[in-house]
């Protein structure tokens, strides 16, 4: 699959690459697809890529000694992921995993992105700015996971999907996903019995209704 224009735009990380430079990154890149429970990378193998996730959702997460699953994000459509190796991470910390039923992502070496910054210092700013924005986003979920109770990290993750991939329909708001409820309590840092018994509390206030691949969000003024 060819890398031109329209892919750019979904990413502006790029929006400052040059027509030669956006050619050169194609012709660097690889196109790869991948079903359900695809393994895209696995926690200890050497981070030498990049990812640019065009469709399709990616859980990164890693087991506890006991065998739990903690998930410590989700990468979401279009998104960028494993940029860490540009800072010098050696090895992946985590697996990233396919959640949806398909993902399509492209890849590229480390060394060969790194070319691409050191000839652009606005490409450099922009990856600098991703880095931070998401170590944010890690302190914030680490914030939480200490300081608040197991509700409202449930209602918290809610807030997070409807910023992320919520959808107004009328008056409310629908999200459409991929997660199993134990997929929302290893990202909440809780259990399946407590994240049915929060959902199924939201759904009797008429909060919000849900199924297997959807939330309706009815009020928010509610969550």
């Amino acid at each position: 699959m060819w890398i031109g224009n329209n892919f750019v735009k979904q990413f502006p990380i790029l929006a400052t690459l040059s027509q030669d430079e956006i050619r050169r990154l194609a012709f660097r890149t690889e196109f790869y697809t991948a079903s359900r429970n695809s393994v895209i990378y696995n926690q200890g193998s050497k981070s030498d890529y990049i990812y640019f996730l065009i469709e399709g959702t990616v859980k990164l997460c890693v087991h506890t000694d006991d065998g739990r699953e903690l998930i410590k994000d989700i990468v979401t459509t279009p998104s960028m992921f494993g940029e860490l190796c540009l800072g010098g991470e050696v090895s992946r910390p985590e697996n990233a995993v396919v959640m949806s039923k398909d993902a399509k992502y492209y890849t590229i070496h480390v060394d060969q992105f790194r070319e691409l910054m050191f000839n652009n210092p606005m490409l450099c700013f922009n990856v600098l700015q991703l880095v931070g924005d998401r170590l944010i986003h890690t302190e914030t979920r680490l914030e939480s996971m200490v300081l608040k109770d197991a509700k409202t990290r449930v209602i918290d993750f809610l807030k997070g999907l409807l910023t992320k991939q919520g959808r107004k329909v009328g008056f409310e708001m629908l999200i459409k996903h991929s997660f199993t409820q134990q997929d929302i309590a290893n990202i909440t840092g809780t259990s399946r019995q407590t994240d049915t018994s929060v959902l199924n509390e939201l759904k009797k206030s008429k909060s919000i209704q849900f199924n297997r691949n959807t939330i309706l969000v009815r009020d928010m003024a509610r969550l």
